[in-house]
Order: structure tokens, then C-alpha cells, then sequence
């Protein structure tokens, strides 16, 4: 969507103008102009701005996705503001355009790398608070994304430059942003109130998974322990009311089930009419026939098809799931969920399996046509591993001799330039297409990558800084990399906002402004140019 900046510019103009007629001799020092362009470069005033504007894009990006399912939406998790920013800069200067790619806030990497406490587990025991900031602070950096871009252009008009056209066309690098709440961090008064926060910082998608809020676990890990549908829908009705209350009247609700890989529950819902969601829930429940009799003291028992039966009950009070109801509690789970307020579906899944997805999502289809699901193309899967099994599965379903490869073994690098690899990674690279066609998934996105990337680049950074390349390992692998390829973060005192900064000053203080931008600026060394990049030339000692 386009921010018509130049409108902005001649409506802040006009009022400016106006004002200082109003207020007479005492605003003589402002200029018209500069005030309207510091307006026309922050479009976003508040984040409740954010969330209606991006409410709106998600609505339309899902009744276009609902008439053609190539037009799905993706996005990167982003741990930090300024991650965000490069990503959405990139996005930009890659894509020329932000249309359909959105922000993930991960729980997961904000416990991991935002609690005050340190590094904590995915488990729900981060602050609060650590969540609504950091989606502020993403929105603040995108803001300054903004902001740094058009005053650039504004002083190149100001220079007899043709750019009016690219301002007046202005593309704002934000974007939807869908926000993980966890299991709610609390009972559903509590989910209402962060969600609040989390809305008034200017998220416009929140969320939430069915697990109990104080057992939450991570979704790719074992212990996970659902709650009945009827505490479920309590927080999706508070988060309803939260959207409503602040004006959001779009804002999108994502209701993730844990049920594929949740084994226990920690409540037994009470039933009051045959048929109805708890005694759905309960017939869920391991139990063994017993004859009263036999009861002990304080047993927990239910009658069921005539039947006495006594509920399996680990020693810790949790009750135990039927092996195998795993994929019908799925399925409920997302009917359920749809027909209670919420917008999109998030299922988390043992593997990326476009027809495992889509087992589940076209049984879900059966009763909600339009059903749409946010899929996790998550780093805790072995992309490589799982997808060269899919394709050993049916390289060998067509007759091929597969004695070449060891099964137990695929990972190996030997099998990197094999047709099994080939295959592999076909079905990778076509695993987001497949799955919006196949799957009903509307949104792809990957929770943990720059916790990943920034992993492997000080991997490799250190590597050779500390050995024999020193300087070298820098330069080679980082800034000549940022200078071929255009990162506009080379000048990194450009990008924290110093040459905003100094048109600042010279708006607030006209000659007598002291700027960073002058000659001795030692950034005036970079041009920010994207060149083809060529192969380093490497000269024997």
C-alpha cells in the first residue's frame, strides 16, 4: 500500500500554514515547509495507527489468498527493531515492493534473547511486558526506516532532482506484524490486558496457543498440556474485546493447537448436555472400566456409554490423552476455533509434510470452507533430513535402485550432488507454493531465523578475525560484501539517523546548527552501490 506522501506534505503544509497565522509572530522561526516534511515522514503517530493500517492489509491479503491461493503471505521472525528494519529495507530494495510479506514476533527468540532474566526456555517465563515493547520498538525502527528514505528523496527534490513521482508513490516499510501471546500468560483477564498493550504498540494479528498457561511448553518439544475448548474461547473472546475496545475493528486472531503433539490435560471440562464440546473433549480422555466397587478413596470417575469409567491420572494430577487421538483433537481444535471468533489457524506439526498438513486442514475444510492456516517453517525441523526421507519414500515407490544410499545416513554430504538431493530440495524449494495450494496455508513464515543467521555469521566471523585473516575476515566477508552488494548499512551512521539528524538541526537552529555530515565524516568513503558481485581472486603465497 502506498502512503501518499505528497498528499501528506500539502495537508501538513496547509495546516502549518495555518497555525503559524493563528499563533502569529511568536512561530516566525518555523518554517513551513521543514515542519511539513518531518509530518510527511512520520505518517504513523501512534501504534494504534500501526494496527488499523495493517489490519486492513492482512483482511485484504486473506480475501485475495481466499480467491487464489498463489497469493499467499510470508514472514521472518525478528528478534530486535533493527532486524526488522534491514529486513524490510532489503525487502524493498530486492522486491522493489512490501506487498504480502509481514513481521513475526517469536516468543520463543524474545524468552530466548529479550528477558531481563537472561536466556530463558520457551516456556512462558519472560516478563510480560518484554513482549508489547519489543513490537514498539520494531515499529520504531520502521518508522525511522520511513523517515531516513523520504528525507533523503525530499532533499533530492529540493536539489532540481525528477523524484517527485517516487514520493508521491512512497511505499512505508510497515507491515503487519503477527505477535505470539503465548498461551495468554494467565487466566483470560490477563490475556485482555497484555493483548491491550500489545495492540496499543501496534500489532494488529495476536497469536495464541492452547496449552495451560503456567505448564506452556515450546510447540517442537515434549510435556505439552491443553486446556478445555471452553478456557480456550474465553481468550479468544478477550482478545476480541481487547481489538474492539481500542478501535481495531479488523484486528486478526490466530488460534494455534498443540494437540498433534499434546499428550495430557489438566482439566476435565464439565459436561452439560450429551454431545456438547466438553463431553467431545472427555471422550478424548484415557480411561478404564471399573465397577464402583473397585473405586478408591477420592477416585475421579465418569459414566460413559452406560459405563463407569475411571480416567487415566498420572501421578502429578494431569490426565491422559487416547494414543492416537492426537489428529481428531487437532481437527476439533480448529472447527472449534473458527466458529468462536478466530480468524486463522495455526497448526504445529512433527514435520513438513505438505500432505500431512493437508490431512488435517481439508478435514477442518469439510466443515469451514475458507479455513486458512499460519504455518511454522521452523528451524527445530531437519529440513534437509525430512525432506530427503519424503523423496527416498518416493524415489523408491517408482522402482528406483536405491542401494546407493544408506537410509540411516541421508544427511551425509556424499549424497549433496545426488538426484535424492535434487529431489530434496526441489520439494523444499516448492514446500510454500505446495502447501498454499495443497494445505490451505495462507502464511508461511519461519520463527527463529536471524537467531540462526546471527549465529552463523559470528561463526564465521570469528573464525578467521582470530587467526591469520584478522582484518581480513572482516573486511572480505562483511564490508566489501555491504559495499558489492548495497547494503545501505555500511554507513551505519546514516542508518542510526545522523543525516537525518543534521536536516533536523538545520530545521531547529538554521546556520548555527553543529552537524555530523561534513567533510571529515569518515562514511563519506562509502558510495552505496549494488554491483554484480564478483569471485575473489585468490593469489598463491
Amino acid at each position: 500500500m502506498k502512503n501518499l506522501a505528497h498528499s501528506n506534505y500539502q495537508s501538513a503544509l496547509d495546516t502549518v500554514r495555518n497555525l503559524k497565522e493563528k499563533y502569529g509572530e511568536t512561530w516566525n522561526a518555523i518554517n513551513s515547509e521543514s515542519a511539513a516534511r518531518m509530518i510527511a515522514q512520520n505518517r504513523f503517530k501512534t501504534g494504534l495507527d500501526i494496527a488499523k493500517y495493517t489490519a486492513g492489509i492482512m483482511r485484504k491479503d486473506m480475501a485475495e489468498y481466499d480467491a487464489d491461493s498463489s497469493k499467499y503471505t510470508q514472514s521472518l521472525g525478528c528478534w530486535h527493531g533493527f532486524v526488522a528494519q534491514q529486513k524490510m529495507i532489503a525487502i524493498k530494495k530486492h522486491h522493489k515492493t512490501t506487498s504480502k510479506k509481514y513481521l513475526y514476533l517469536s516468543g520463543w527468540m524474545v524468552a530466548a534473547l529479550r528477558s531481563e532474566f537472561g536466556p530463558l526456555p520457551d516456556q512462558s517465563m519472560h516478563e510480560k511486558t518484554a513482549v508489547p515493547l519489543l513490537i514498539k520498538e520494531i515499529y520504531d525502527f520502521l518508522r525511522q526506516a520511513d523517515a531516513i528514505e523520504l528525507n533523503d528523496l525530499f532533499n533530492r527534490l529540493e536539489k532540481g532532482e525528477d523524484v517527485q513521482d517516487q514520493i508521491d508513490n512512497f511505499e512505508t516499510h510497515i507491515v503487519p506484524i503477527i505477535a505470539d501471546i503465548d498461551a495468554g500468560f494467565g487466566n483470560e483477564e490477563a490475556t485482555y490486558l497484555l493483548t491491550k498493550k500489545m495492540i496499543e504498540a501496534g500489532a494488529c494479528a495476536i497469536q495464541i496457543e492452547n496449552q495451560v498457561s503456567d505448564a506452556k511448553q515450546c510447540g517442537h518439544q515434549d510435556g505439552k498440556v491443553t486446556v478445555p475448548h471452553e478456557d480456550f474461547i474465553a481468550k479468544l473472546n478477550a482478545i476480541r474485546y481487547a481489538f474492539l475496545e481500542l478501535g481495531v475493528d479488523d484486528g486478526v486472531i490466530v488460534a494455534r493447537t498443540d494437540s498433534e503433539g499434546a499428550s495430557l490435560t489438566q482439566k476435565l471440562p464439565v459436561s452439560q448436555e450429551p454431545g456438547d464440546l466438553a463431553s467431545q473433549y472427555l471422550a478424548f480422555v484415557e480411561a478404564e472400566e471399573i465397577d464402583v466397587k473397585d473405586a478408591k478413596e477420592d477416585d475421579v470417575l465418569l459414566k460413559r456409554d452406560g459405563k463407569l469409567v475411571r480416567p487415566v491420572r498420572l501421578s502429578n494430577g494431569l490426565y491422559k490423552f487416547k494414543d492416537g487421538s492426537n489428529i481428531d483433537r487437532v481437527v476439533l481444535d480448529c472447527i472449534t476455533s473458527l466458529q468462536n471468533g478466530a480468524d486463522l489457524l495455526w497448526i504445529e506439526t512433527p514435520t513438513p509434510n505438505v500432505k500431512q498438513i493437508a490431512y488435517m486442514v481439508n478435514r477442518v475444510k469439510e466443515v469451514i470452507p475458507n479455513a486458512k492456516l499460519v504455518y511454522n517453517n521452523s528451524p527445530s525441523f531437519n529440513w534437509t533430513l525430512n525432506f530427503r526421507n519424503q523423496a527416498y519414500e518416493e524415489m523408491l515407490s517408482e522402482g528406483e535402485n536405491m542401494t546407493a544410499y544408506d537410509r540411516n545416513n541421508l544427511m551425509d554430504s556424499q549424497y549433496d550432488a545426488t538426484e535424492l538431493c535434487y529431489r530434496a530440495d526441489e520439494k523444499i524449494k516448492t514446500f510454500q507454493i505446495d502447501g498454499a495450494r495443497d494445505a490451505g496455508i495462507f502464511h508461511h513464515l519461519i520463527t527463529l531465523p536471524t537467531y540462526h543467521t546471527t549465529a552463523l555469521h559470528m561463526n564465521d566471523l570469528t573464525k578467521g578475525y582470530f587467526a591469520e585473516e584478522g582484518m581480513l575476515a572482516y573486511v572480505k566477508g562483511v564490508q566489501r560484501q555491504e559495499i558489492r552488494k548495497g547494503v545501505s548499512c555500511v554507513k551505519h551512521q546514516r542508518m542510526a539517523g545522523s543525516d537525518l539528524g543534521d536536516d533536523h538541526k538545520s530545521f531547529f537552529a538554521g546556520d548555527k546548527a553543529i552537524k555530523a555530515g561534513g567533510q571529515k565524516n569518515t562514511s563519506n568513503q562509502f558510495e552505496i552501490k549494488e554491483t554484480e558481485a564478483k569471485p575473489e581472486l585468490v593469489f598463491d603465497k
